[in-house]
């Protein structure tokens, strides 16, 4: 898989926890690089770094990242590119995660906690993916669903 190019956008993510465990998982999954936007949190500010480190264990010393302020901006930097941006959101329309085809170069889109990925963002991106539940519960914290979508996807690379 010469060019099986894989990065997250994780945008306006509050929990600084649910960054490091972001930075855990995509380091177990092969991510190549993680972008941060908005107000998200990065290793690069120490006092991020420290609560971080509480559940990154470490990869975010070594998993490549970097900071943009506009994830409109980055997303449509990485779509002229040629990178594949996928949306990981329960909306209307959204393709089942079990059905998804990755196809790469591919960023998968986090949204925040609380509201998930903004409608003007899903406007930016080829496909939106969900993961379906069956419980009472409507979703999975923004980490949790992120190791489950980068499993799907290296599951299919």
């Amino acid at each position: 898989m010469e060019n099986r190019q894989f990065f997250v956008i994780a945008h306006n993510i509050r929990s600084l926890l649910n960054v490091g465990s972001i930075f855990r998982t995509a380091d177990a999954f092969g991510v190549t690089k993680i972008y941060l936007t908005g107000y998200t949190g990065t290793p690069g500010n120490i006092l991020h770094k420290n609560r971080m480190a509480k559940v990154a264990l470490g990869a975010e010393s070594w998993v490549p990242w970097e900071y943009q302020k506009s994830p409109g901006r980055l997303i449509k930097k990485l779509k002229s590119d040629g990178v594949n941006i996928i949306a990981l959101e329960k909306t209307q329309g959204a393709m089942n995660l079990s059905k998804f085809k990755p196809k790469f170069p591919l960023a998968l889109v986090l949204g925040e906690e609380v509201r998930g990925v903004s409608p003007a963002l899903l406007k930016l991106c080829d496909k939106v993916v969900q993961i379906p539940m069956l419980g009472k519960k409507e979703s999975l914290n923004v980490s949790v669903a992120f190791g489950v979508a980068a499993f799907c996807v290296s599951q299919k690379s």
